[in-house]
């Protein structure tokens, strides 16, 4: 028998944040048919920001890219609240945009997010397999290093 998605979430552990509550005038998720457009997720577990500056001044790769793979969790989580708790509904992440608060000249806005799409694929397996795009910014809100936003087809 296959593991399911929860189940492979749920292997995580102490490593899966609560959902986190916007911090302004948006929500969370918004599906529309069987498509779930999930707002930016920032480097938070429960209040505490986690990743807090630019790559390339005073973040490294690697923190980015745990940056990103918790960014890529608060999505899970939020993604599953918006299917009802459970996520068997999920048939595909689509779509992940991410976005770097960098320099200038820090380029390896990609191997950033890799954070997040390692997660989705090691949660979804080929359904986890998505479109991408890595974009610097000069900052994000809070100021946080990190920020993730994704799409999904889910089960109707």
């Amino acid at each position: 028998m296959s593991v399911t998605f929860d189940e492979k979430l749920a292997s995580l552990g102490a490593e899966v944040p609560n959902a986190t509550v916007p911090g302004a005038n948006y929500i969370p998720a918004v599906v529309v048919g069987n498509i779930v457009f999930l707002a930016g997720q920032v480097p938070r577990r429960d209040d505490q920001l986690m990743c807090v500056g630019r790559l390339g001044e005073n973040l490294t790769v690697e923190e980015g890219y745990a940056a990103a793979r918790l960014c890529a969790l608060n999505l899970v989580v939020q993604l599953q609240a918006a299917c009802g708790g459970s996520l068997s509904r999920v048939k595909r992440i689509a779509k992940l945009t991410g976005f770097v608060s960098a320099t200038p000249d820090f380029t390896d806005m990609p191997k950033v997010i890799n954070g997040a799409s390692d997660l989705f694929i090691e949660i979804f397996g080929e359904a986890g397999r998505h479109a991408r795009s890595a974009v610097g910014a000069p900052t994000l809100p809070r100021g946080v290093g990190v920020e993730v936003e994704a799409i999904a087809e889910i089960e109707p």
